[in-house]
């Protein structure tokens, strides 16, 4: 998959051909949190007896949570599986990890992750200084921006556990930015504990 235009003798009647429309997931990633929001609220609605229950705000943020991050993660799996079927299988978890950086990221957001940082123990923090989701959004002087914009970092959160679940790598992913448009997703494996 590119986002380059194809070549002449490579087109939209090739039956092996696979385009993506980067506005379109521009817009997906734009409106999915405020969508999370409203099946959020919508779900406790119909789950109460009574019919006006609105969530608390850590309620409202822990449904919207689970709801983006598993969207994600089934976008993530979705999204290695179709790539990586013609590579050979990574062992390494740090060869896992560099696929991501370099390839997954640029398929999703057009540039691959600007530093990656390991203690070789089975952290690892991945910092993109111009998150795409980011580079849009507007922000108002003295404003929350950073509270504001961290729903918009579930979703990628989701997106890359599911790839390393789906490349054999279990591990826990969370994401913060301090400043925008930058974005800091910290990816802690877990071991699994033979008996």
């Amino acid at each position: 998959m590119s986002f380059d235009p194809p070549l002449p003798p490579f087109g939209s009647s090739d039956p092996h051909a696979t385009f993506l429309n980067s506005t379109a997931l521009d817009l997906l990633l734009i409106e999915i949190v405020p969508l999370a929001r409203r099946l959020a609220n919508e779900a406790a609605s119909r789950s109460s007896s009574s019919t006006s229950v609105a969530l608390d705000d850590d309620e409202e943020r822990e449904a919207m949570f689970y709801r983006l991050e598993q969207l994600g993660y089934k976008v993530g799996q979705g999204l290695v599986e179709r790539f990586s079927r013609d590579r050979a299988r990574m062992v390494e978890t740090l060869d896992v990890i560099k696929f991501i950086c370099k390839d997954l990221w640029t398929i999703v957001f057009r540039k691959q992750i600007d530093n990656l940082k390991t203690n070789h123990r089975g952290v690892y923090v991945l910092t993109d200084n111009s998150f795409r989701p980011f580079s849009r959004m507007s922000v108002e002087v003295g404003s929350n921006a950073v509270v504001r914009a961290q729903p918009f970092l579930w979703f990628p959160c989701g997106i890359l556990r599911g790839a390393l679940a789906n490349m054999g790598v279990n591990a826990s992913v969370q994401a913060e930015t301090t400043e925008l448009p930058s974005a800091i997703f910290k990816i802690e494996t877990i071991s699994s504990k033979s008996t």
